[in-house]
């Protein structure tokens, strides 16, 4: 299964109340109340988004968190990139990749494929539609007969 971390959903939701309340700035405590997250969890996320520049920090009284540029500027690909590294769905499909068998396996550029277009999905899809989805949630069925985690062996799927 292609899953993001819980951490990748935690920040998506960080960053979505930062956008639902403009430019106000934001203590961690304060958003990890907000949210309901664990207020660690919440300034592990805020450090690893100031360090990609997805949020901007501000000490003293009047400082706090926010969006380092307006939701429509900032894409799904930048969330997954500042807490999980760029998007790669096998070893070859990244240009830091190492795997032994690229020479000889014959199915990279294929995945290499799947990932381009994968990442340019990501990058299309803004934080400011994700607050605002216009497509209702659609589940992938499984084959029939299958449970969660097993494989279809005609399929593969």
């Amino acid at each position: 299964m292609l899953k993001l971390s819980r951490l990748t959903d935690y920040a998506t939701l960080v960053l979505a109340h930062l956008a639902r309340h403009g430019e106000s700035r934001h203590s961690a405590a304060e958003v990890a109340e907000q949210t309901g997250l664990a207020g660690p969890t919440v300034s592990k996320v805020l450090k690893a988004l100031a360090r990609e520049g997805l949020v901007s920090s501000t000490r003293g009284a009047a400082g706090g968190y926010a969006l380092a540029r307006p939701a429509r500027e900032i894409s799904a690909a930048n969330i997954i990139d500042a807490i999980e590294g760029p998007v790669a769905v096998t070893e070859c499909s990244h240009e830091d990749g190492d795997c032994s068998l690229e020479s000889i396996c014959g199915v990279g550029q294929g995945w290499q494929k799947i990932n381009s277009v994968i990442r340019r999905t990501l990058e299309g899809i803004t934080l400011e539609e994700l607050l605002t989805p216009e497509i209702p949630l659609q589940w992938f069925p499984r084959p029939p007969g299958s449970k969660a985690g097993e494989t279809d062996a005609k399929t593969g799927a």
